[in-house]
């Protein structure tokens, strides 16, 4: 049995990984997610957001050694709790998420990807405290291949996103190389261009990248498969479909 915890990305909430919570209990897995500051049922304001709060609350969370998942955004704030408290990760799986690079942001990041995909979808409100993301947007980029009924679900649910935590580079690294990583590539993506994913993931061994022939939302498009690769990750190998 392992022990997962669910790590959301931009505008989302623990309320994402809905489908893959019992599939993984069912399996046998402990298995947890959680709002991030100032996303779903938190209340911190948006303002007090920040990248080191993020990655406080991943650690207030893991009560064991975790397989600690993070989606698209969360690929910054699991790297530095991995990087403050790498005994408490057995290992860092990131979802189409960000692996980020010395010096850069996770802004700095998106604006470096080959394409910009997100151009016209997400809009900063008043004051640059937050962005929101379109509908009409969020059903292109995110949801595109996922169920009418999933996605009304999720547009009933996105939050505003803090800007700060995305603005905020991560300290040098020096603890987080010695956790196991994985990382999970949606080859369909239209969030985070598969091709990027493929450039973030470059170092990672080969067998530690396993593809997922969906886009930027799996717990919503192949929940099953989701948790299958990640089932088989926890038991130190790779999904393999009959």
């Amino acid at each position: 049995m392992a022990h997962f915890l669910l790590i959301h990305g931009s505008c989302h909430g623990a309320w994402c990984w809905h489908e893959v919570i019992p599939l993984l209990e069912a399996a046998g897995h402990k298995v947890r997610a959680i709002d991030l500051p100032a996303h779903g049922a938190d209340d911190t304001p948006a303002s007090d957001a920040t990248l080191s709060l993020y990655a406080d609350a991943i650690l207030n969370a893991a009560e064991d050694r975790v397989h600690l998942v993070g989606h698209s955004a969360a690929g910054f704030p699991i790297t530095l709790a991995a990087e403050r408290a790498p005994d408490r990760i057995a290992r860092l799986i990131y979802l189409c998420a960000y692996v980020p690079k010395p010096g850069m942001s996770m802004i700095d990041m998106r604006r470096a990807g080959p394409r910009q995909t997100l151009t016209g979808v997400v809009h900063a409100d008043p004051g640059g405290i937050t962005y929101r993301v379109d509908a009409d947007g969020a059903r292109r980029c995110f949801y595109h291949d996922c169920d009418d009924s999933a996605v009304d679900f999720a547009l009933q649910r996105l939050c505003p996103e803090p800007i700060m935590p995305q603005s905020t580079v991560l300290p040098p690294l020096q603890r987080w190389s010695s956790v196991e990583k994985h990382y999970l590539l949606c080859e369909d993506d239209h969030t985070i261009p598969p091709e990027y994913q493929h450039r973030m993931s470059a170092e990672f061994p080969a067998e530690t990248v396993h593809p997922l022939p969906c886009g930027h939302s799996p717990f919503f498009a192949v929940p099953r498969l989701l948790a299958a690769h990640l089932d088989a990750i926890a038991a130190g190998g790779a999904y393999r479909p009959a």
